[in-house]
């Protein structure tokens, strides 16, 4: 398996795989695939870390992290990661979000927030914002919504969360 940073080249494939992965999956919008269209012509777009998961050439993950702040401070957002279903339960997922991590940390973002399973993201360090102090959008499950600090040398945050207009949540 290859993990490398999209390309132009790769957006059909991943849209077809966002929406795809997504077919199936209880908690969803229908629009994932048109949001990642949306956030790379964004001003929240980090090149870097939109990236795939390739095996014998073809796209089958993709993980998305893109700019937000809490409070003052700079954060990123995890959303979405998708994974062809025939290629589901294999590290692929846990691969694209510990590479995410890595680029992350070097760039020197200190946060990573997510919107998701609260079985499945603990096991990357992610934990309740609301531990970090980071204030729960409305409308957004405690449960599910969790950050993990990247760096060691991270100051602590507080506050409110602004995402990318191109999210919708106010």
């Amino acid at each position: 398996m290859i993990i490398r940073q999209e390309t132009q080249q790769d957006f059909e494939a991943v849209y077809q795989l966002i929406q795809e992965a997504f077919s199936t999956v209880e908690h969803r919008d229908g629009n994932e695939q048109d949001l990642v269209s949306a956030l790379r012509n964004s001003a929240s777009f980090v090149p870097p870390l939109s990236l795939v998961a390739e095996i014998d050439g073809k796209v089958v993950g993709h993980i998305l992290f893109t700019k937000a702040t809490v409070g003052e401070d700079p954060v990123l957002v995890l959303a979405p990661l998708s994974v062809l279903p025939a290629f589901q339960r294999q590290g692929i997922g846990a691969a694209l979000i510990k590479r995410g991590h890595a680029i992350a940390e070097d760039l020197g973002f200190a946060y990573s927030l997510v919107l998701g399973s609260e079985t499945y993201y603990p096991r990357f360090g992610y934990l309740p914002a609301s531990q970090f102090g980071i204030e729960i959008p409305k409308g957004m499950p405690e449960a599910n919504f969790m950050a993990v600090q990247l760096r060691e040398d991270a100051k602590p945050i507080r506050g409110a969360v602004t995402y990318a207009k191109e999210f919708g949540i106010s």
